[in-house]
């Protein structure tokens, strides 16, 4: 097993998983349901960061696939530009799905506001991963594509022509444009220590908390910071993208702790829902112990994001990355 099994396996979760969303999401507005509608935004959330791992992986698929005579090369263009941009919707929706549930634990409901910004990205993203899953299937399936092209080549007797090479894919020429930018890398660089910075400087305030410490400060307050560490989290995955877009195409999916890392960044998503949605935490007050359960997330959430740095920062060594 390598890393394009793993993209043939994740390539379902943005299509199927959509489908099971918006059914939640649709069924919650019908019958004006809050439960319905946290549940549905937690799978909008969860959605969005599998969709990261999704595309990654289809970087390994690519390089395993361009030396095989039978697979069109411009198909595989076309399909790495369709992903690329169903993904950037994709994080916008779990984007505003992630803020939806932060402000029902405040304001006890998710504002109509922030309903319509997520009904309107999800349906979005959802036509722009079943046209890039679709796009996808046709680079190896000959039978769902343009009937008559196959046909045509099918009567004559021949293999099916060769699309004409289109342009370089959409990712590569965002990447390539910021590479070759002077100050570019560092740039991006700078900004994603920020970003980083920002996101665990609040992870480990309230994390802290959760092990007893601070104990003069309720955690309804530092709730109040939750979106802070999101506007880090959100800098650091499109600085990364921006990353690996801009790498050659094996320079980060032939490192093995490269995806170490990105694992890890799914386990912290997973967590901080912990601190976003769930009661007991929401209801330690000023000078309270936290629970048992609270000491050992937050314990892990720190060892979670220590073990992200660690990756990022160690790729030039462990691996082959550069």
């Amino acid at each position: 097993m390598n890393w394009t099994h793993v993209h043939l396996l994740l390539n379902h979760f943005p299509t199927v998983g959509m489908i099971v969303a918006l059914s939640v999401f649709f069924c919650a507005l019908w019958a004006k349901s809050d439960d319905l509608k946290r549940t549905s935004l937690g799978i909008f959330f969860f959605i969005a960061l599998l969709s990261i791992p999704t595309f990654v992986t289809g970087t390994a698929a690519e390089l395993a696939l361009e030396k095989n005579p039978e697979v069109s090369t411009a198909r595989v263009q076309a399909h790495e530009t369709a992903a690329f941009l169903a993904l950037c919707v994709m994080e916008l929706t779990g984007g505003f799905a992630w803020f939806g549930l932060w402000q029902y634990r405040r304001l006890s409901r998710v504002p109509q506001g922030t309903i319509l910004a997520v009904l309107a990205t999800s349906l979005i993203s959802f036509g722009m991963m079943t046209r890039a899953a679709n796009m996808g299937g046709e680079i190896h399936h000959p039978e769902i594509r343009d009937e008559g092209t196959v046909a045509a080549a099918a009567t004559a007797g021949t293999a099916e022509p060769e699309a004409p090479a289109g342009p370089q894919p959409l990712a590569r020429v965002i990447g390539d444009g910021m590479v070759n930018l002077k100050w570019g890398w560092p740039a991006c660089e700078t900004i994603h220590f920020i970003g980083l910075s920002l996101l665990f400087g609040v992870v480990l305030i309230v994390d802290l908390r959760m092990l007893g410490f601070l104990k003069g400060i309720p955690y309804t307050t530092l709730h109040r910071l939750l979106p802070w560490a999101a506007l880090g989290f959100a800098v650091n995955v499109a600085t990364g993208m921006l990353f690996f877009i801009g790498a050659p195409p094996n320079f980060y999916v032939t490192n093995t702790w490269f995806f170490v890392k990105l694992g890890l960044v799914l386990l912290a998503g997973a967590n901080a829902l912990y601190f976003t949605i769930l009661d007991e935490p929401w209801k330690l007050g000023a000078k309270e112990d936290p629970p048992f359960t609270a000491k050992v997330v937050a314990a892990s959430g720190i060892i979670i994001w220590l073990g992200v740095i660690f990756c990022g920062q160690m790729l030039p060594f462990l691996g082959h990355s550069f």
